[in-house]
C-alpha cells in the first residue's frame, strides 16, 4: 500500500438501527493526501486500498475525502444508480466550470430526454457518413510521414484527431479558425484537472476560461446558418435533431453539448490511440497481423464502415490497449442523499470514485491481466464477458459514452492509415510515461521511428 498511514478510520459513523458498516480508510500524506500515489502509480495505489480496506474505503484528495468504490461488484451499484442516489455533479467539481451542462454532466429524465435527441447524431446510418471525412484526413495525414525517421507520435495523432473532430463535427475547413477553437477545447480539458482553481495569468484555469469563452461565441455564432444548411456534419445535425415526441435542444443546450463533445472526442481518441501504437510498437508480430488482415479487407478504394468492422484484429487490439490505458481511468460521482454502497454508509454531499482502470486488472476477471494479450477479445474466449464490468473503457450504466462508436471508428481509421504504408518502432530501451494529472498524455510527446514498408522491404533484399 502507498499510504503514509496504513491505519485504518472510519470516515462516517453509520446511524443506528440501519446495520450499515462505516467506511474505513485514512487521509494519506498531510495536505495532499492520496491524490501523488493515485496519479503516479494508480494501479499499485488502487490494488493496495482493495487489499488493505475492501471493495469500499475512503482517502483524502483535492482537500475533501473521497470514497473509493472498487472492484467489479461496488462499481456496478454506483454506475447503475438505481435509486437515483449517485449525481453526476461528482464530476462537476472538475469539469463543470468549462463544459457546463454538457450531456456527462446532467441527471436521471434531463440526461435521458437530451440523450434521445443526440442519439440522432450517433447512428449507424450518420456514423456511416462520418467516415469519409475520416478517411479523407486519416490518409492526408499519413501521406505525409514518409521515412521520416523519428518522430512525436502524439502531436501527430492530436492534430490528425483535431482536424478530424473539425471536419466531422463543424464542417470547417483548415484554417486559423479551426485551429482557434481545437486551442480552446484543449485549454478547457487541461483546466478541469488544474490543482489552482482560480483564473490566475499564465496558469490552466485562467486559459480554460478564456478557451470556454471562445467555443461559446463560436458554436452560437452559428446555429441558425447550421440549422437551415441540411448539413450532414455533427453540430448541423444536433442543431436539427429532434426526438420521437418531436422535442429539439435549445441553442444553450446545442453550445453546452458540442463544447464537450468536441473536446471529449479529441482527448479520449488521441489518448487511445497513442495506447495502440505503442503497443503495436512493442509486439511488431501483432502489427504485421493487423497490417495483413486490414490491407486484404481495405483494398485500395476509399474506407466504409463495413470494412472497419471486418478489421477484426485491429478492434481486438484497440480493446486491449484501451483495456490497459483506459482513456478515463476515473469516474466521479455525488451523494445526492444518505446511502450506501456494499453495506457501508455514505453520508450525502460525500464525493465517489469509480475505476474502470482497476476492473481492468483484476486477476478474477482476466487472465495475466498484466499482459498484452488481445486473443483474450476473441469469440473463443471473451474475457471482457467475465463481469458486466470487467471491461468498461466508456463507463456503464445510463452515462455510458454516447460516443463510443465514433471513438473506436476514429481510432481504427487513424492507425489503419499510419500502418497501412509504415512500420512503427521503438528506440531501445524506450518506456512510455503518461501524465495522468488531466486527460492521460505522455510526458514526453512519445517518440517512435516511422520507415516505410517499401524501403524496408528495399533493405532487406539488398542486404541478403
Amino acid at each position: 500500500m502507498l499510504s503514509a498511514e496504513p491505519v485504518s478510520r472510519d470516515f462516517c459513523p453509520a446511524p443506528e438501527g440501519t446495520g450499515l458498516k462505516p467506511v474505513p480508510g485514512n487521509k494519506g500524506m498531510p495536505i495532499v493526501g492520496h491524490i501523488l500515489a493515485a496519479a503516479t502509480q494508480p494501479i499499485d495505489f488502487l490494488h493496495g486500498r482493495l487489499e488493505n480496506f475492501g471493495p469500499v474505503s475512503w482517502m483524502r484528495g483535492f482537500a475533501m475525502p473521497i470514497v473509493l468504490a472498487l472492484g467489479p461488484e461496488a462499481s456496478d451499484e454506483v454506475l447503475t444508480n438505481k435509486d437515483h442516489a449517485f449525481s453526476q455533479k461528482g464530476q462537476e467539481f472538475f469539469s463543470g466550470r468549462f463544459f457546463n451542462r454538457g450531456l456527462m454532466l446532467l441527471d436521471f429524465e434531463e440526461h435521458r430526454c437530451h440523450r434521445r435527441i443526440m442519439q440522432e447524431a450517433f447512428t449507424r446510418e450518420r456514423l456511416s457518413g462520418y467516415v469519409h471525412s475520416m478517411d479523407a484526413v486519416g490518409g492526408a495525414a499519413a501521406a505525409t510521414l514518409c521515412d521520416r525517421g523519428e518522430m512525436l507520435a502524439y502531436p501527430y495523432l492530436k492534430r490528425t484527431l483535431l482536424d478530424i473532430a473539425a471536419t466531422v463535427f463543424t464542417g470547417d475547413d483548415p484554417g486559423p479558425q479551426r485551429d482557434l477553437v481545437n486551442q480552446a477545447s484543449a485549454d478547457c480539458l487541461r483546466a478541469a484537472s488544474a490543482v489552482i482553481r482560480a483564473p490566475f495569468p499564465g496558469l490552466r484555469w485562467s486559459a480554460g476560461v478564456r478557451g470556454r469563452r471562445t467555443l461559446e461565441r463560436y458554436f452560437r455564432a452559428g446555429i441558425d446558418a447550421r440549422r437551415r444548411s441540411g448539413g450532414a456534419d455533427l453540430f448541423a445535425v444536433l442543431c436539427r435533431a429532434r426526438d420521437e415526441d418531436g422535442n429539439r435542444l435549445r441553442d444553450d443546450d446545442v453550445v453546452n453539448h458540442m463544447i464537450f463533445l468536441m473536446a471529449a472526442a479529441i482527448e479520449t481518441s488521441a489518448a487511445a490511440a497513442t495506447a495502440v501504437l505503442h503497443q503495436l510498437a512493442l509486439q511488431p508480430q501483432w502489427q504485421d497481423r493487423v497490417r495483413t488482415e486490414s490491407s486484404a479487407v481495405a483494398g485500395a478504394g476509399p474506407l466504409d464502415l463495413d470494412a472497419l468492422e471486418r478489421m477484426h484484429w485491429l478492434g481486438m487490439v484497440i480493446n486491449e490497449s484501451i483495456r490497459l490505458f483506459p482513456p478515463v481511468p476515473v469516474l466521479f460521482r455525488k451523494a445526492l442523499v444518505d446511502s450506501s454502497i456494499q453495506g457501508h454508509f455514505v453520508p450525502a454531499g460525500t464525493m465517489i470514485a469509480v475505476a474502470p482502470l482497476l476492473n481492468h486488472y483484476l486477476p478474477q476477471l482476466w487472465t495475466t491481466p498484466q499482459m498484452f494479450d488481445p486473443e483474450r477479445f476473441g469469440n473463443d474466449r471473451r474475457e471482457d464477458k467475465s463481469h458486466r464490468l470487467a471491461f468498461v473503457p466508456f463507463g456503464a450504466g445510463a452515462h455510458k459514452c454516447i460516443g463510443m462508436h465514433f471513438a473506436t471508428t476514429v481510432v481504427k481509421v487513424v492507425v489503419w492509415h499510419v500502418l497501412r504504408e509504415h512500420r512503427i518502432e521503438l528506440r531501445p530501451g524506450y518506456t512510455l510515461e503518461w501524465d495522468l494529472t488531466s486527460m492521460p498524455t505522455p510526458t514526453d510527446g512519445f517518440p517512435v521511428l516511422v520507415r516505410r514498408i517499401e524501403t524496408l522491404d528495399h533493405n532487406m533484399i539488398v542486404s541478403t
